[in-house]
């Protein structure tokens, strides 16, 4: 091996990576060099440092062993040419993966992090935004915020604040078919409903008591819950939202809530991060940013 510290440079760029192809556009070469590095790199050190699949490439066991020791000594010899300047990567300098639902990712994490990424050089945020829930293994999640019950041993998790739900209607939603005075008479007028992506099917509405009804006959569905919000707004039809997407509409007079005497109990959110040690500083960095940023939430 010709260059033993920029295959350990390649390596690690190729674990913190979802695969060789994202590896090699982050490190300006080819697929096939990193693939190429990589195989000599097992050759020398007589173990594999990925498992290989169809779906992509995971780290080994033994590559999650050699993973920090590799950083270490890439990052001690880029100090000895580190320019002592303000574009020298910090401390925090490399890849932290976040997954988020994008009714929190998009108006909150992004926020909350975008000082990190300007104070710390070289801090990557790679954020990855759905409905559905990450598989944390595979995608490789360093950092993770979630609503509602968490209980993976794998995680090291923290409910940080609780999300209460609204029953809500537009004014002009209220002038056109009125009040409903109890919930069969609030489902027999037009209703909005969310779409679970994990599995399909139409969310149900949660009252006190652990009382569930699924909207038989929604005016408008979707699979996104800020388009359901918007929707609500709109005056399409009744919805029930939870608190940081009701909240300004509601302080605004756009929504007006309703049943709050049956509202369910409110659900946990959560910020976790993969459990693993040591901590490497950039994903403590993110997580207790998080942490402190979710707490604040406005989730009633």
């Amino acid at each position: 091996m010709n260059n033993p510290l920029e295959a350990l440079r390649v390596f690690c760029v190729a674990a913190e990576s979802g695969n060789f192809r994202e590896a090699a556009t982050r490190l300006s070469v080819s697929p096939q060099v990193v693939t190429r590095v990589v195989k000599a790199l097992e050759d020398e050190l007589g173990e594999p440092l990925f498992h290989r699949s169809t779906r992509g490439v995971q780290v080994s066991d033994f590559g999650i062993r050699l993973l920090e020791r590799a950083r270490a000594a890439v990052a001690g010899v880029d100090t000895l040419f580190e320019r002592r300047d303000r574009r020298a990567l910090s401390a925090h300098a490399g890849t932290v993966r976040v997954a988020a639902p994008s009714i929190i990712g998009r108006p909150f994490v992004t926020d909350a992090l975008a000082p990190c990424a300007a104070e710390h050089p070289g801090l990557v945020i790679d954020l990855r935004l759905s409905e559905v829930i990450a598989d944390v293994v595979q995608q490789q999640i360093d950092v993770g915020v979630r609503i509602g019950a968490l209980r993976d041993s794998r995680f090291v998790a923290r409910p940080v604040a609780k999300v209460h739900f609204h029953v809500v209607g537009s004014p002009a939603l209220l002038d056109r078919v009125g009040t409903p005075r109890d919930l069969e008479a609030l489902f027999a007028r037009p209703t909005t409903a969310f779409v679970d992506r994990n599995n399909g099917r139409t969310w149900a509405w949660l009252f006190k008591g652990g009382r569930q009804v699924t909207p038989a006959n929604p005016a408008f569905v979707t699979d996104d819950p800020e388009a359901e919000c918007a929707a609500a707004v709109a005056g399409y039809g009744f919805a029930q939202l939870p608190g940081f997407l009701a909240a300004p509409h509601l302080r605004a007079g756009r929504l007006v809530s309703l049943f709050d005497s049956l509202a369910p109990d409110p659900w946990p959110l959560y910020v976790y991060r993969a459990q693993r040690s040591p901590v490497p500083a950039r994903v403590r960095l993110v997580y207790d940013t998080l942490l402190e940023a979710m707490a604040a939430i406005d989730s009633r």
